[in-house]
């Protein structure tokens, strides 16, 4: 079984809250709220992806030093299985849009469960409620 590997950041605002951004259509999963990243490329660590994805995604600026890692998930799809480490960042440059034209939610951890989202992603809402 192919094992995907994608990196997701918990972006944390100064009230506490976590931002998660829904699956446009076209996009398998859509509709479902998850935690902004992406896809880890060949040759490219999971700091670099969310460096990267942040700025095409929601054009913000992130630097290494400010993504902590905090926990992972590990869940088998049909397809694949998906290895995808959850980083928090606090700290960032610019302010949070949708750059591709995504719904962009800045929710409490406590109603993150309010939220439909993919099997992989509901695991980590427990370590974010005991972060925050």
């Amino acid at each position: 079984m192919k094992i995907v590997l994608v990196a997701a950041v918990a972006l944390i605002d100064t009230d506490g809250r976590v931002l998660l951004a829904q699956r446009p259509e076209g996009k398998s999963m859509a509709g479902l709220w998850e935690f902004p990243g992406g896809k880890v490329e060949p040759g490219e660590s999971p700091e670099a992806t969310l460096i990267r994805e942040l700025h095409e995604e929601l054009g913000i600026e992130v630097k290494a030093p400010c993504l902590a890692p905090l926990t992972f998930a590990s869940h088998r799809y049909e397809d694949f299985h998906l290895l995808m480490p959850l980083y928090v960042c606090r700290r960032w440059t610019g302010t949070v849009h949708g750059r591709e034209g995504q719904a962009l939610k800045w929710v409490r951890p406590t109603k993150l469960r309010d939220f439909p989202m993919p099997p992989a992603d509901e695991p980590l809402i427990p370590h974010l409620i005991d972060l925050i």
